[in-house]
């Protein structure tokens, strides 16, 4: 088997666990290859019976990494099942055989806006980790007076009940005529649960939509509606590669076409900033 893949490789493409967490696994005598145990390091073609704590596992197609961009709605929820009946964004997807969607992150169920799916879980997990800076932008309205102070200490990081928090970019949006309601696009660098509504409830103000329009270099397409999906193409697949760290890939961009998806996602960007409100 020396011409296959190493198999703490595989199983972590295929959404097992991260390659560490499954050299732990194979460790702990957790793994079996044909109803042997498995060791780090050992190759496999494939065509194995693969067993992870006595379930069967089926490897992902490694040689092409797919990502999908996926509108979410309010009201879905981002877990394969749900006991409550509740709509989940995964019945939206299409089938990949063999294979099995892994979400990068999650939206709770009062947000919209842009979801990553991708068929390789090495790529999920580094497109999660802090070490890779993949920042999350949001357009949020709020309900209640902003000031110049209170957008300052935003920035500058506030205590929350789980750590420090904070906005690494603020902007406001086109705010004619809401009222009361304001418009901001707001980036940060993690993913804690609810951390962009508890940021501006330590504010004292109420957000009462919030929509994720960016992850890292992707942004929501404006034709994307809510429901729908879309496959990103090699090329863009391969920013996120570089992105990540993650070489050997047969689509490599040339320095043009780089520029040309950079442009394209900067028109994006100003077309939302334009917007007085983003589409549903």
């Amino acid at each position: 088997m020396n011409n296959g893949e190493k198999i703490q490789k595989a199983l972590a493409a295929s959404g097992v666990a991260s390659r560490r967490e499954v050299e732990r696994m194979i460790a702990d005598g957790k793994i079996t290859v044909d109803g042997e145990q498995a060791h780090v390091g050992m190759r496999i073609s494939g065509t194995e019976r693969i067993e992870v704590e006595g379930k069967r596992v089926r490897l992902a197609t490694l040689d092409r990494r797919r990502v999908i961009l996926y509108h979410k709605r309010e009201g879905e929820v981002c877990t394969r099942k749900d006991p409550e009946g509740r709509p989940t964004v995964f019945s939206n997807l299409p089938s990949i055989n063999g294979e099995r969607w892994i979400s990068v992150g999650r939206l709770d169920i009062n947000t919209s806006g842009l979801l990553l799916f991708t068929n390789d879980g090495e790529l999920a997990n580094r497109l999660m980790h802090p070490r890779y800076n993949m920042d999350r932008e949001y357009a949020v309205r709020v309900h209640g007076d902003v000031t110049d102070e209170m957008l300052g200490r935003l920035k500058e990081g506030v205590w929350l009940e789980d750590g420090m928090a904070k906005f690494t970019d603020i902007r406001k949006g086109n705010n004619e005529t809401e009222g009361r309601n304001s418009w901001f696009y707001c980036a940060l660098l993690e993913g804690r649960n609810r951390e962009v509504r508890r940021l501006w409830e330590s504010q004292e103000v109420e957000v009462s939509r919030l929509k994720r329009v960016r992850y890292g270099p992707v942004f929501i397409p404006s034709h994307l509606t809510q429901g729908s999906w879309l496959e990103l193409p090699p090329q863009d697949v391969s920013v996120l590669l570089r992105e990540v760290e993650l070489h050997g890939e047969k689509h490599k961009l040339t320095p043009d076409q780089l520029a040309q998806f950079k442009r394209q996602n900067t028109r994006l960007r100003r077309k939302a900033e334009r917007s007085k409100k983003p589409k549903r």
